[in-house]
């Protein structure tokens, strides 16, 4: 399985022919998505989610199918009637591109008191060498094992302390930065520092937008 970052929390995977784009949202690329068979979404802010980038690869794909949450899939469907929406929950199943994906979440991580909490599902998506997880705006630990997490390294919800404790109870195989649009080359390479300090078991890795590994 390949996996290719893009802006911010978008990344896309490839397998055996199929293509999966999971949040491609309003700092990613104006064609992050183009070309998927399908699209998963974590949740509804716009950073992940951006409509226009989801009707780019409409038009690049007719057949195009979208996995999310239930509110999100209400919100497509009026706005894309002609659109495959899927209803996806904490606990489902699912096939997405040719990928074995099951379904973790409920909610988003808390920013602040005063801001409601939205809901926020996570995808683990299984590969020949172990299984990939994308958390969406959360530190959510599934409960089956993970060899490559994709870790949220900065946010307004979240700080370096809950990063680090997040990646120690997940406990990965690898960890690959993903929800690092805000960061300057010098934050990027602070946390890099930190984890190498606090997580030495665990390797880190942050792709820059357009580069790929294998998987």
């Amino acid at each position: 399985m390949r996996l290719e970052k893009r802006g911010h929390s978008c990344v896309r995977l490839e397998h055996r022919g199929g293509t999966l784009v999971i949040d491609p949202g309003g700092f990613s690329e104006p064609d992050a998505a183009v070309g998927a068979d399908a699209i998963a979404i974590t949740h509804e802010h716009p950073d992940h989610f951006d409509l226009d980038r989801i009707r780019a690869a409409l038009q690049a794909r007719p057949d195009l199918e979208v996995f999310t949450h239930a509110g999100i899939a209400a919100r497509l469907r009026e706005a894309e009637p002609g659109l495959r929406v899927h209803e996806v929950a904490h606990g489902d199943t699912a096939a997405m591109a040719g990928l074995d994906v099951h379904v973790y979440g409920e909610r988003h991580a808390v920013i602040h008191p005063d801001i409601p909490v939205i809901t926020n599902v996570g995808f683990r998506i299984e590969g020949p060498n172990g299984a990939l997880f994308h958390p969406g705006d959360a530190l959510t630990v599934p409960e089956d094992p993970v060899a490559a997490l994709l870790v949220p390294v900065h946010a307004p919800w979240s700080k370096l302390s809950e990063v680090v404790d997040y990646l120690r109870a997940a406990a990965p195989r690898e960890a690959v930065a993903i929800h690092d649009g805000l960061l300057s080359a010098n934050g990027l390479g602070v946390l890099a520092r930190m984890f190498g300090q606090l997580v030495p078991d665990i390797p880190y890795t942050r792709l820059a937008p357009g580069e790929g590994r294998e998987l």
